[in-house]
């Protein structure tokens, strides 16, 4: 598995943290034992925990998104907003 991390030089140390979770950082007196830090605390995270993707349903307008797609009603209405935005275009 690949993370994004952040590696940041501060002070004489380097701080290496994953993106998205602040609280898993690890500071090291050089760039390597950061993120070999790093690297230990993410694997006994995993070996701890699960890894898993989290599908939200959107909310709003967007739930309409594709709702219409294939409303013939909808292609007559659209047909004529184009006819009367180019009828006003006509000089």
């Amino acid at each position: 598995m690949t993370f994004p991390v952040f590696v940041e030089a501060c002070q004489g140390q380097f701080t290496a943290q994953l993106v998205g979770a602040p609280a898993v950082q690890v500071v090291g007196t050089t760039r390597d034992q950061a993120l070999a830090g790093l690297r230990a605390a993410i694997r006994e995270r995993l070996r701890t925990g699960e890894l898993t993707l989290l599908e939200i349903e959107p909310l709003g307008i967007s739930d309409l998104a594709g709702t219409y797609r294939d409303d013939p009603t909808l292609r007559e209405i659209c047909d004529e907003a184009y006819r009367l935005r180019d009828a006003e275009r006509q000089p």
